[in-house]
């Protein structure tokens, strides 16, 4: 029996987006010859896939879930060729099961579902593409909380950092965490907060407020330029936006006001905003 390197079925692998072990068994029935297990391939219905890989894979969804327990969530975005197969059962299907074994992962998802990705490819007749996974775990007592808009082309997931897990249960604070993931939907703010905003962006800022007000006594410019760059900051940091269901508050108004109904502080650990595509 022929030796069969891992390398060769590696390559095998990348010419025909077939998963490694029908690689492997078809290099072995071949005795070693790549183009005769591409053959093999094939004949056997697997190979098919790798034409409809090459295809542009456009559409597609954006699938989010937090634990029963509220302390993880996973967000992925799985891209196919049309709508029309977006919103078709089996694909919906198997976007639930990718985001059950995206629960269970910390790394990579793609890797980890190929043959998975295959088979679907192969009975929807699409090009099917895991583009990206993120998974949140609670980094001390706290809770995570994730929303899908616009038809599964918007996503986002929350985390909130709590005193203790007794304000994480809290009814006002869970209540609290699906209000932050609506905000954040709508409004979509670049950065956390004014630590996160990077400096050269800060400068950039500052040298186009400068401009706008360069006729006036310095000591004034200073003061005008120190009062946009609030301006700026409160509508680009999360925390500093006025929330969008009540315009009078800002985001960190509304922790602080939550964290006194709860007992107990909250703050705004991280959190992400994807867009179908972006």
């Amino acid at each position: 029996m022929a030796e069969i390197s891992a390398s060769l079925v590696k390559e095998l692998r990348d010419e025909t987006n077939v998963g490694m072990m029908e690689c492997k068994k078809a290099l072995l029935d071949a005795g070693g010859d790549k183009a005769k297990a591409v053959q093999l391939l094939r004949e056997r219905g697997l190979a098919v896939a790798t034409k409809k890989a090459s295809r542009a894979a456009n559409s597609g969804v954006i699938a989010a879930k937090a634990s029963a327990d509220g302390r993880s969530g996973v967000m992925i975005e799985v891209n196919c060729e049309t709508d029309f197969v977006a919103r078709n059962d089996i694909f919906k299907a198997f976007v639930a099961d990718l985001v059950a074994k995206a629960q269970a992962l910390d790394g990579d998802l793609a890797p980890a579902v190929v043959d998975v990705v295959n088979a679907t490819i192969q009975k929807i007749g699409e090009n099917v593409v895991v583009r990206r996974n993120v998974r949140f775990a609670a980094q001390g007592p706290g809770l995570v909380a994730t929303y899908v808009h616009l038809g599964s082309k918007l996503g986002v997931m929350v985390e909130i950092g709590c005193a203790n897990d007794a304000v994480a249960g809290n009814p006002a604070v869970q209540e609290l965490a699906r209000d932050l993931t609506l905000h954040l939907a709508a409004c979509r703010p670049p950065y956390l907060d004014r630590t996160a905003v990077p400096q050269d962006v800060i400068a950039s800022e500052r040298a186009i407020y400068a401009k706008q007000v360069q006729n006036k006594p310095a000591a004034i410019v200073e003061k005008i330029v120190d009062g946009k760059i609030g301006k700026f900051f409160s509508t680009v940091c999360f925390v500093e936006q006025p929330f969008v269901k009540d315009g009078n508050v800002t985001v960190t108004q509304l922790l602080e006001a939550k964290a006194k109904e709860a007992g107990g502080a909250l703050n705004v650990r991280r959190y992400v905003i994807w867009q179908l595509g972006e």
